[in-house]
């Protein structure tokens, strides 16, 4: 039973209850602390993945665009052996086709190192024998695309009037299309009746802040009319290690074929 003693008119707490009070107060706001903690870091945590993806759908429509300026200039191209031996590029270049490029957050891309990671897997320089040997992404062997540098830069250069904002830098791979059967990546068939013979492989890949990285591949085949027909081969994120098989030289998996041709007088494309 407590006991209270009286000190003047009010009664006084026995020493066992002094600070109670206080002790209720601090848990109180113990709880409602670790409460608004957990609220922000919910928030903070959202607004992340909702940047990221945004900066990832950013990353895949640079990269669809990208690969759309490549289609225009080799419109222009009537020897596409050049392109793949790497003699011609797209007019959408920012300098030399190797070197290490930095983008606005300051994380860089290497070309060079870009260029050797699309042949063979591996960063460094690849050697004929690397580049044919049969892999579950490169399954063509002696038929493995070469990749050549085709177009780059940041995505906000793509258009001459500087309505692109974006801290998107894309690159634009453009190798022999795996389909063919004459065991050389560095001329575009050598007959009409091979299957791969004036069809090419894109590859375009966009890199963003906070490692966005998004890959597109397609191919693309010149038409009779002298235009480009478009199919996707592929859409893919930075950890898919697996590529998939062409079965001919151009599929479109659930997207049908654009068509889009450019005079040589007008230069403008219908």
């Amino acid at each position: 039973m407590t006991k209270t003693t009286m000190i003047g008119s009010k009664p006084a707490l026995a020493c066992g209850e002094r600070g109670s009070a206080l002790v209720v107060a601090l848990l109180a706001l113990l709880l409602l602390t670790a409460l608004g903690l957990a609220l922000t870091l919910t928030t903070m945590t959202e607004t992340v993945i909702a940047n990221n993806q945004r900066l990832g759908q950013e990353a895949a429509n640079a990269a669809d665009a990208a690969i759309e300026r490549a289609m225009q200039d080799l419109l222009a191209i009537p020897d596409w052996n050049l392109a793949l031996s790497g003699q011609e590029q797209s007019s959408f270049v920012d300098g030399g086709p190797s070197g290490t490029r930095v983008l606005p957050d300051g994380t860089t891309v290497n070309l060079t190192e870009l260029v050797n990671l699309a042949r063979c897997g591996h960063t460094s320089s690849c050697s004929s024998g690397e580049i044919a040997t049969n892999s579950p992404e490169r399954s063509w062997t002696t038929n493995n695309p070469v990749w050549q540098p085709y177009a780059y830069g940041p995505i906000s250069d793509l258009l001459p009037t500087g309505t692109v904002s974006s801290p998107i830098y894309v690159v634009v791979l453009v190798g022999d299309d795996p389909s063919e059967t004459d065991n050389d990546p560095l001329t575009d068939g050598n007959s009409g009746a091979n299957p791969g013979s004036g069809v090419l492989s894109l590859r375009a890949e966009a890199f963003g802040p906070n490692g966005t990285h998004r890959i597109i591949e397609a191919t693309v085949a010149r038409t009779a009319s002298s235009g480009l027909e478009r199919g996707y081969t592929g859409q893919r994120g930075q950890d898919e290690q697996n590529r998939r098989a062409r079965k001919a030289a151009v599929q479109t998996p659930g997207k049908g074929l654009t068509a889009k041709q450019m005079t040589l007088t007008t230069g403008v494309v219908q």
